[in-house]
C-alpha cells in the first residue's frame, strides 16, 4: 500500500521546528531593563546573568547614556540609589541605600554601580535618581527598575571570600552545561524532523 504524502506535512514540520527553536533560545537571551527619564536613559545589568538571589551579594550597574548615546559616568552625575521592597507606599523610607561606585563593565567606563544583598526573595524596586554635576548639560532624572529576586543561599554572602576560587571553577562547569544541552536539543529536533519527513 502506497501512502500519499500530505501536502501540509512540510508546513507542520516547519512550524514545529520554529516553536521548538524559539522555546529553546527564549531562555538563553538575557533581558536587560531599559528606562528613560527626560534626556537620560539607563540599562540595568545584574550580575551574574541578570539573576538576583536573596542573601547573596549581587553586583548591579547602570549603563547611563544621554540623548545621542554619550555615556554618563558616575563622576559627572550626582546619583543616588534607593531600594524598596514591593509593594511600598510613597514616602516610605527605603529598605537600603547602597553607596554607588564607578564600575567598568562591557564597553562602559566609570558608570554607576553597587553591590546589593537582597534580604529575601520577592519583588524590589531600584530607584536611581541623579542630577548633573557642574558643567554637564542634561536634566535631572528618576528611573525605577523592578527586580525579581529568587531564593538564594544566605551563607554565600557570609563566606564569599573563602569560596571565591571554588565557586569560580564550579560556575565554569555549569556554563558548559547550557551549550551541551542546546546541542542535544537541536540534534533531537533534527532527528524528529528526519523521522517525520520519511513517514
Amino acid at each position: 500500500m502506497l501512502i500519499k504524502p500530505n501536502k501540509y506535512r512540510h508546513k507542520v514540520i516547519f512550524y514545529l521546528l520554529f516553536i521548538l527553536i524559539t522555546a529553546t533560545f527564549t531562555n538563553i537571551v538575557n533581558a536587560h531593563t531599559v528606562k528613560i527619564s527626560n534626556d537620560i536613559g539607563a540599562t540595568l545589568h545584574i550580575e551574574p546573568k541578570d539573576r538576583a538571589r536573596a542573601g547573596e551579594i549581587t553586583p548591579v550597574w547602570f549603563a547611563l547614556t544621554q540623548k545621542g548615546g554619550k555615556t554618563v559616568p558616575l563622576k559627572d552625575c550626582n546619583c543616588h540609589l534607593a531600594i524598596y521592597a514591593q509593594p511600598h507606599t510613597p514616602g516610605e523610607p527605603a529598605l537600603v541605600e547602597p553607596p554607588l561606585k564607578p564600575m567598568n563593565a562591557e564597553r562602559y567606563e566609570g558608570i554607576p554601580g553597587a553591590e546589593i544583598t537582597f534580604p529575601k526573595p520577592g519583588v524590589y524596586e531600584l530607584q536611581l535618581t541623579g542630577k548633573p554635576r557642574t558643567g554637564e548639560n542634561w536634566q535631572p532624572f528618576e528611573l525605577k527598575f523592578e527586580v525579581i529576586v529568587a531564593t538564594g543561599n544566605p551563607t554565600v554572602a557570609q563566606g564569599l571570600e573563602n569560596t571565591a576560587h571554588k565557586s569560580g571553577q564550579s560556575s565554569k562547569g555549569l556554563d558548559l552545561v547550557k551549550p551541551v544541552l542546546i546541542g542535544a536539543i537541536i540534534l533531537s529536533s533534527i532527528g524528529i524532523i528526519v523521522f517525520l519527513v520519511n513517514l
